[in-house]
């Protein structure tokens, strides 16, 4: 570990990567030893924190703001630069690297840049990138000029202000990031026996990030419902907390229900509903014609403001396989599919074949922006680690 960090401070870049914020950390910066990571990484972020506010840290007191990105020079052949991302619980006192950040992917290519990890020609630029949580390969692609990589441009994306440079993300081969098979339990819908609250129905499916899909409206909800009125449903979030819970134990991710509580961060659940009229964050009514599919999405225990990236991405493959639940509520479309949220409208490509041994998902295509907001050192408590 470096000087930096022992003293008590860590160098770092703190970045917006499409609608979440993280620090940006040199895994040179860092200590060694994974397990070493946990003590700083919570006390400069402030977790946990019983007010669920973090502000001792750099935390925002929401999932979505609650990251740290670790990012190297990539030794493999096949890969520009390594990123590992790390989910900060606010309220548990642990750090989560079971799944991967799509949002935060925005950010690691230009940070690489800017941060001379890697050298690149002016205009646009390719950047392989390598997910250490989900061990896949993600083309990054943006444009750089002077050596340093451009944020102006016109693009606007639902649930941030402004306009950004676009930022191209393209998942190679997604599926099984998480389990190591896109149908983890072989089938495209199933019933799931839920404790406390019986069978539901539900898609298993792993892209990007491993998600459970159900359908809104068998939990007595339209699927347009924004983040706070879904927080005040009675009982709702112990609800979908439990079909988590069961959905990881069916998708191998968890061995039993008491494990899989401590696995926060995938697999996420995913609420599915028709095209239809909703309101935004914003005040903006979405448009049922603007949209292929109503979805709500619950990250760490909460409603997401808008959807995971990667939950994103998942959503898109699993609307092209028939017979499941995304594919049953999606509108038909070859197109891009347009998903209704919370913050606006996403969209997400996404590709599938299916041969003799299945489907396979081939690839899943976004556009982000990202900023950087402050570069400096962060500093924690905890104790050192050499």
């Amino acid at each position: 570990m470096s000087a930096a960090a022992r003293s008590g401070t860590l160098p770092a870049v703190f970045m917006r990567g499409g609608t979440s914020k993280a620090l940006m950390l040199h895994r040179r910066d860092v200590p060694g030893d994974l397990a070493a990571w946990e003590p700083a990484f919570l006390s400069a972020m402030d977790s946990p924190d019983p007010f669920g506010r973090q502000l001792n840290g750099m935390g925002g007191g929401v999932s979505s703001v609650s990251k740290i990105c670790v990012v190297e020079r990539s030794a493999r052949p096949d890969a520009d630069i390594d990123y590992t991302f790390v989910q900060v619980v606010v309220r548990d006192g642990r750090i989560d690297l079971s799944g991967n950040c799509g949002n935060m992917l925005a950010a690691v290519g230009p940070f690489a840049v800017d941060e001379g990890l890697v050298d690149v020609p002016d205009g646009p630029v390719r950047l392989r990138i390598f997910n250490t949580n989900t061990r896949k390969l993600i083309v990054a692609g943006f444009a750089a000029a002077g050596g340093r990589s451009v944020y102006r441009g016109d693009l606007a994306i639902p649930g941030v202000t402004g306009t950004g440079a676009p930022i191209q993300l393209d998942f190679l081969d997604p599926g099984g990031a998480t389990t190591g098979r896109l149908l983890p339990t072989g089938a495209v819908r199933q019933w799931l026996d839920v404790p406390g609250l019986g069978a539901i129905e539900a898609s298993l499916i792993d892209a990007a990030n491993a998600c459970v899909f159900v359908r809104a409206a068998d939990l007595g909800l339209a699927g347009t419902e924004l983040p706070a009125a879904l927080e005040a449903v009675p009982g709702l979030l112990d609800r979908l907390a439990r079909i988590r819970r069961a959905g990881s134990v069916a998708m191998g991710i968890a061995p039993d229900l008491e494990a899989a509580a401590r696995v926060v961060h995938v697999p996420f659940v995913g609420l599915v509903a028709p095209p239809q009229d909703s309101g935004s964050l914003s005040g903006a009514t979405i448009r049922a014609a603007e949209t292929d599919l109503g979805a709500r999405v619950i990250s760490n225990g909460v409603p997401h403001q808008a959807l995971p990236l990667t939950a994103t991405l998942c959503l898109a493959v699993a609307a092209r396989l028939e017979g499941s639940l995304v594919h049953e509520a999606a509108r038909p479309t070859e197109a891009v599919l347009r998903v209704g949220m919370p913050s606006g409208i996403l969209t997400a490509d996404a590709a599938v074949t299916r041969g003799a041994d299945g489907w396979r998902a081939e690839r899943g295509a976004f556009f982000r922006t990202a900023r950087p907001l402050m570069r400096g050192a962060v500093f924690y408590d905890a104790p050192p680690h050499v």
